[in-house]
């Protein structure tokens, strides 16, 4: 990790980054299933950080007075020892010259023990996360396997792992991030005491970027291409699709080609699925998708999304229009070179066994509330039953499942907008949603034939999932070894929203998957 000048486009002077490997987004790791690798993280950043940070969050056990960018890689949606997730407080400065309380070893272990699937790395180190990812901190980590190559999906210069984010800019070229908070209408012009430079609920740039370019343009030839999406965001959603698109007058026509999904954050899906409209995606949510671009030889298309900034999925509640991005990228298809075959896709792509509800331990429900700081700021929580209102990180774990264990976790949110929750270390898979004001966990059984099933981008294995508000989505994870896949872990892990400031200012909380034989602790 070292700090670098990188040109993001061409009319933009060169941009101060943070990046791994001296590059932004950091260099693609290729990993083989069932071959371990061990990587040692090296920190080689200036003391100073890039932006500007908040003291105030969680200003009591973090040392922002003392020197050192403090950084801590995770690989999200591995299934890895809790020693190599990169918890929030085992975070390291440069040349390891200080730890955090939970830092454990220089060498991470990934055992490499999952379905080949789509993965990423990024920092996770607890209070600034969203300020290191926003510098540049995050890369792609892709796992194969002989099955997956037997397939003969698209590769080579046709499969293209593309991370969707935005940015704000400077007119020097440097990053531009929020340092306050406004005020929200009758709250008065008095004294205001709040933090400058302070956290903020959200973050919404105004640039596209792909792969580390603003306002990009891809050219492909008329094609099958597979695209592995990453929502690479800070807090916005992505609601995307093809459409034609005439350059001249920045206008769009007729829909393009469709996204032909075959896989998502943990993997390959059973069959492949077309998406019928539009693909939804969350902060750090994967799509692993099929376009065939034969039938739009010598035209331009647009990825256009959709999603307001607030987002709020199928709620029914007005969008507020405010701070869209809709024009994400051009991709240029080129002009075809006689006749080909059509290239066909697999009926089946692998199996993907279902875990059966009937087989569950212990179910769970969640809350995500809204509350506000001692400032006056908002800040959004993860809470139970019996804390409706939610917790702090720093208080005592109250999920605890053992070794072995099935359990469903029914995820409420009563906030106004959509939240991508993102559980470590497991996949798990979605049984539905319904109303939360129709469910009450304490006399209400989850039948999964009841509910509003999963979206078709939900299905198989995922590590991140949408909940709109007024919504509660039940979700079920194995926490171990299941059916020949994913391995057997204990330990300490996090849950949390990947709305990065969210997740920093305090919508995160620990598990702890306990040894299959301990009887006493959190249930």
């Amino acid at each position: 990790m070292a700090e670098v000048e990188q040109k993001l486009h061409r009319d933009l002077p060169p941009t101060t980054l943070w990046g791994y490997g001296g590059q932004f987004p950091g260099p693609t790791i290729e990993a083989e299933q069932g071959e371990p690798i061990y990587v040692r993280w090296q920190n080689h950043l200036p003391d100073e950080h890039l932006l500007p940070e908040d003291p105030t969050i969680h200003g009591d056990i973090i040392p922002y007075d003392e020197p050192g960018a403090r950084v801590v890689p995770h690989l999200h949606g591995g299934n890895v020892e809790h020693e190599s997730d990169g918890k929030p407080q085992a975070w390291f400065t440069r040349d390891f010259e200080r730890t955090g309380p939970d830092f454990e070893k220089k060498d991470y272990y990934y055992a490499n023990d999952q379905p080949p699937a789509t993965l990423w790395y990024h920092d996770h180190s607890l209070g600034i996360t969203r300020l290191n990812v926003y510098a540049g901190l995050a890369g792609f980590y892709l796992l194969r396997n002989d099955h997956e190559r037997a397939l003969d999906l698209p590769t080579g210069d046709n499969e293209v792992p593309l991370v969707l984010q935005d940015r704000s800019f400077n007119a020097d070229g440097s990053l531009h991030y929020p340092t306050g908070v406004a005020r929200t209408q009758g709250e008065g012009d008095g004294d205001d005491s709040r933090p400058d430079p302070s956290v903020v609920p959200q973050f919404y740039g105004d640039v596209s970027t792909v792969n580390g370019k603003a306002w990009p343009r891809l050219s492909v030839d008329p094609e099958q291409y597979r695209f592995r999406l990453l929502n690479g965001a800070n807090s916005r959603y992505y609601d995307l699709k093809l459409l034609e698109y005439d350059e001249e007058s920045g206008t769009t026509g007729d829909a393009g080609p469709p996204f032909v999904q075959i896989g998502n954050d943990g993997g390959l899906l059973s069959e492949p699925v077309e998406t019928t409209d539009r693909l939804e995606l969350g902060s750090s949510q994967r799509a692993d998708v099929v376009v065939d671009f034969g039938e739009h030889a010598g035209e331009t298309l647009l990825l256009h999304n959709d999603a307001p900034a607030t987002y709020r999925g199928t709620s029914g509640i007005e969008a507020d229009g405010a701070e869209p991005l809709p024009e994400i990228m051009l991709v240029d298809v080129a002009a075809a070179e006689g006749e080909r075959e059509p290239a066909q896709l697999p009926d089946t792509l692998t199996r993907v066994p279902e875990i059966s509800a009937e087989s569950v331990d212990t179910e769970r429900y969640l809350t995500l509330a809204r509350q506000s700081d001692e400032y006056g700021r908002p800040r959004y929580a993860l809470g139970t039953g019996d804390e409706k209102t939610g917790f702090e990180l720093t208080d005592p774990v109250t999920e605890a499942p053992r070794l072995g264990d099935t359990e469903i976790w029914s995820l409420a949110n009563f906030t106004g907008m959509s939240h991508p929750i993102h559980l470590h270390l497991v996949h798990f898979q979605v049984l539905g949603r319904q109303s939360a004001a129709d469910y009450d966990p304490s006399e209400d059984e989850v039948d999964p034939d009841a509910l509003d099933g999963p979206e078709s981008y939900e299905l198989g294995w995922n590590d991140v999932v949408s909940v709109d508000p007024g919504d509660v989505v039940h979700v079920i994870a194995h926490f171990g070894e299941y059916d020949g896949l994913f391995s057997d872990q204990t330990g300490d892990y996090m849950w949390h929203c990947h709305m990065i400031e969210h997740e920093d200012h305090d919508m995160m909380r620990p598990f702890r998957v306990r040894p299959a034989d301990e009887e006493s602790g959190s249930d």
